[in-house]
């Protein structure tokens, strides 16, 4: 899987992270919440724009991967990173 290279960007709304990912050559828009970033990667509450970015970068490694076994596993167009998909069973 290769990722997509568009910049990440904090929804309109503040819920999350937009960011894309080419899978099986089409593009999968994927978010990952607030509160995922919050609660996974240590993410300060009522964080700017600029810090929640820099968590992003900070952790892609890691939500990249978890992403893509989410499409492998769930195929789809449109992809939300919660923070059920980081829990470890």
């Amino acid at each position: 899987m290769e990722t997509l290279d568009l910049e990440p960007q904090v929804l309109a709304n503040r819920r999350g992270v937009a960011f894309g990912l080419v899978h099986q050559n089409s593009t999968v828009e994927c978010v990952i919440t607030i509160a995922t970033l919050e609660a996974y990667f240590w993410l300060e509450l009522r964080a700017s724009d600029a810090r929640i970015l820099k968590t992003f970068r900070d952790g892609y490694g890691r939500i990249r991967a978890i992403a893509e076994r989410k499409l492998l596993a769930h195929p789809a167009a449109r992809l939300e990173l919660t923070p059920d998909d980081f829990a470890r069973p």
